[in-house]
């Protein structure tokens, strides 16, 4: 491997920064420029990253410039989309820095119902766009999210049960290769790639657009049912039941969390899209479940359900999370995953069952890299904190909780809340598909150079 020559001894090549810079159309920010530290910064405060260089791109062209010069030089890279991966492997440590954020457009064709879409805009920026004409497709909880990052670990949100995964509504991308080229994917072209970039992450490539199929959204019946949190075996055990006969309109999940009030509480969080009147028949029996401290279900527009939760996610916060497919949801896992729930150190954690099925239990067209297909409950332990002092305190529970699961876990988990935990939890990530990921890596990033993820090795030459 060749050295690096843009930073030797801790000094930067000036005349070799100036002459990249040159070609690019957007800004090239090193250190002690302006902006730098802000755009460096990204939603999980625990991630402190000084890249060497940040290319904020503006075009394909500025992508495949900066992957050049990474290449040519060899450059640690890393890709910043939305930059709300709990990793922070967005941004690297005295490498380059491809940010995408600066790349925002998102055009909408009402009548074909498509939008293509550039991988620096969020789920907000995105579903703004498509709703002023009443469409959508699923995307996330979190409206800073970004559409790329959700969309190439598959892509799970309020739509996941009655339109499937993001990753199963992308019907076509570009894609900057590891050799600065810009391919097209789709079911017709560079069939294998597409397959590649619907749940394998960014281990292929840059994408740089998205094209996505959407769907008649508007109106969705949405919102939180909550509880005390003494009750919350009976509010799990009935979401099991439930769920075994919900239509494929409602997506709905159980968490266990504070309200602002600093009371323990649990609560049904659910959206069905469809018609109303149905739907109100769906929820009558959530309604009427028990003695809710609060039913805070009703008619919402469809971008105010997709921003319920944002406000339990606020940028800069510390967030540490760990997950598992839950292979056996038995009334003895249920009393597990309360009891550690109880011991919670922070206010900010929360804890969520989430059921998919549904739409995204069937393979699209052209299949996906996304393995875990069949209907189970995904347990997401997630701390959240502001002070650095604590970390240990909120990373040991985390790891506790997880721990104690392992007897009830499927060994699987979703790539998109998999943190830095090695090949192994890689591998329970892709699952069954991780042998034909391993060769279509070896074929179109035979160098890795596209490292900074879920990594998939290639195998070597």
């Amino acid at each position: 491997m060749e050295t690096n020559t843009i930073i030797s001894g801790g000094k930067v090549n000036h005349q070799l920064v100036h002459d990249f810079s040159q070609g690019l159309v957007g800004d090239l920010l090193l250190p002690a420029d302006q902006g730098y530290h802000e755009t460096r910064k990204i939603w999980n405060g625990m991630i402190d990253r000084h890249p060497a260089l940040i290319a904020r791109c503006k075009n394909a062209q500025d992508v495949i410039h900066s992957v050049n010069f990474a290449r040519e030089h060899n450059l640690l890279l890393s890709v910043r989309g939305g930059g709300h991966n709990i990793t922070g492997n967005a941004v690297c440590e005295g490498g380059i820095m491809i940010d995408l954020s600066l790349m925002k457009s998102v055009k909408v064709d009402s009548e074909d119902q498509i939008a293509v879409v550039e991988t620096g805009a969020t789920w907000g920026d995105f579903d703004a766009a498509a709703q002023r004409h009443g469409l959508a497709t699923t995307g996330g909880v979190i409206s800073a999210t970004g559409v790329a990052g959700l969309t190439l670990g598959g892509g799970v949100g309020w739509l996941v049960r009655k339109h499937g995964l993001s990753c199963d509504n992308l019907i076509g991308a570009e894609v900057v290769s590891a050799e600065g080229v810009l391919l097209k994917a789709s079911v017709d072209e560079n069939s294998d790639l597409f397959w590649g970039i619907r749940g394998g992450g960014g281990n292929f490539g840059i994408v740089t657009s998205m094209k996505f199929r959407m769907h008649r959204v508007n109106t969705v019946l949405g919102g939180m049912i909550i509880h005390r949190r003494d009750h919350a075996k009976e509010v799990i055990q009935f979401h099991r039941e439930f769920m075994k006969t919900a239509p494929e309109e409602l997506t709905l999940y159980t968490g266990l969390m504070t309200s602002p009030d600093g009371l323990p509480v649990v609560a049904f969080v659910g959206c069905y899209t469809g018609d109303l009147k149905q739907g109100e028949a769906v929820l009558k029996p959530l309604r009427e479940f028990g003695s809710p401290l609060a039913d805070l279900m009703g008619p919402i527009p469809y971008t105010q359900m997709q921003t319920l939760l944002d406000a339990a996610a606020p940028h800069g916060n510390r967030y540490y999370w760990k997950s598992t497919f839950v292979e056996d949801l038995s009334d003895k896992s249920i009393d597990l995953i309360i009891s550690n729930a109880a011991v919670m150190p922070s206010p900010f954690s929360l804890v969520l069952l989430e059921y998919y099925g549904g739409a995204s239990s069937r393979e699209p067209e052209g299949g996906t890299a996304f393995p875990h297909r069949l209907p189970q409950f995904d347990l997401v332990i997630g701390s959240n904190w502001v002070n650095r002092e604590e970390d240990e305190t909120h990373i040991s529970w985390t790891r506790n909780f997880w721990e104690a699961m392992q007897p009830y876990s499927s060994h699987k988990v979703y790539v998109n809340v998999l943190g830095v935990e090695g090949e192994d939890r890689v591998k329970e990530a892709y699952g069954k598909n991780y042998s034909r990921l391993t060769a279509l890596k070896s074929k179109y990033d035979p160098n890795n150079l596209f490292r900074l993820n879920q990594n998939i090795k290639p195998v070597a030459p």
